[in-house]
């Protein structure tokens, strides 16, 4: 099995074929059983930050708020049977004093609740971005229980996407290549990573974007793990690259600095930012909510060799 990262693992069954049935959408929103996760300005509540876990409210409490036009997204169904919905809140009458940010809650939440947010999360914020039609400019309506707007003018279908994002750890013999971002503060470094093209493969988009990046020119391309990544919705394709040249060239726009580190320096710095430290004042690399720091933590450690 492959290992699973923060915001994977989702446990909900998302019923895809029955989004479209409105009856029984609707039958879903009026069962006392079903539960709501509010989002205001896409950032979840918590009952208690002791015990950190997603605030599941009664869809009663909601139902006035869907009638009067609130987004509701129907996710899937639980493993209790139950449906699970989330609403955008940002506009309802409701406190939002305890409404934590993704990325802070994320790491804390039990298994599969933050994939459930991250669903939740990229969902209503795609609706935030698409309310026109891309072909014809018209206001679009939303369908198939939120997972759909249509456009009434030219009959076009819009649907959520995820942007494919290569993330790429470069080794060369017991050396990694890691960039500092030049708008990330401080010294904390990562993998080098940048957004598919059309017309490329993954493997291609590994190599181009090194190549553009450090000036480091990439052979072999071993594929590890994917994460996906809700800011606002990517899905993060993590590699092993193999580099073969040795000289660095940074592309300013895009880098501060990168530079070759030793396999115990990155070991290093994976334990450390493991453990919570993240004093991004001394070199540094992710925490582990981010795939990079995983794809850091098995090279390190032997667990994966070009």
């Amino acid at each position: 099995m492959e290992e699973i990262y923060c915001f994977g693992g989702n446990p909900l069954d998302r019923v895809s074929e029955r989004r479209r049935d409105r009856a029984w959408i609707a039958g879903l929103l009026a069962a006392p059983e079903t539960r709501v996760l509010p989002l205001y300005e896409l950032k979840p509540s918590v009952g208690d930050m002791l015990r950190p876990a997603l605030d599941w409210q009664p869809v009663a409490a909601w139902q006035e708020a869907i009638a009067g036009g609130a987004l509701s997204i129907f996710l899937g169904i639980g493993e209790d049977g139950h449906a699970r919905f989330a609403v955008d809140a940002t506009g309802c009458d409701a406190a939002a004093a305890d409404n934590i940010d993704v990325r802070s809650l994320a790491p804390l939440l039990p298994a599969g609740e933050a994939a459930i947010l991250a669903e939740a999360r990229s969902l209503i914020d795609w609706h935030a971005r698409h309310r026109f039609c891309a072909q014809c400019g018209t206001p679009t309506d939303i369908s198939s229980a939120g997972w759909t707007r249509r456009c009434p003018n030219c009959r076009a279908s819009h649907y959520p996407r995820s942007d494919p994002v290569t993330i790429m750890l470069v080794v060369r013999g017991e050396r990694a290549l890691l960039g500092r971002n030049k708008r990330r503060p401080g010294q904390r470094f990562s993998c080098l990573a940048g957004f598919m093209e059309p017309g490329e493969t993954p493997e291609e988009a590994v190599r181009r974007e090194v190549r553009e990046e450090s000036g480091i020119r990439v052979g072999w391309v071993k594929y590890l793990a994917a994460q996906p990544w809700p800011f606002p919705s990517t899905l993060m394709m993590g590699f092993l690259a193999e580099g073969i040249s040795e000289a660095i060239t940074i592309d300013p726009e895009e880098l501060a600095e990168a530079r070759w580190f030793e396999r115990a320096e990155i070991r290093e710095m994976v334990a450390r930012a493991a453990s919570g430290d993240d004093d991004m004042t001394r070199v540094s690399i992710p925490q582990p909510i981010a795939i990079a720091h995983h794809l850091c933590r098995r090279w390190s450690y032997g667990l994966d060799e070009i």
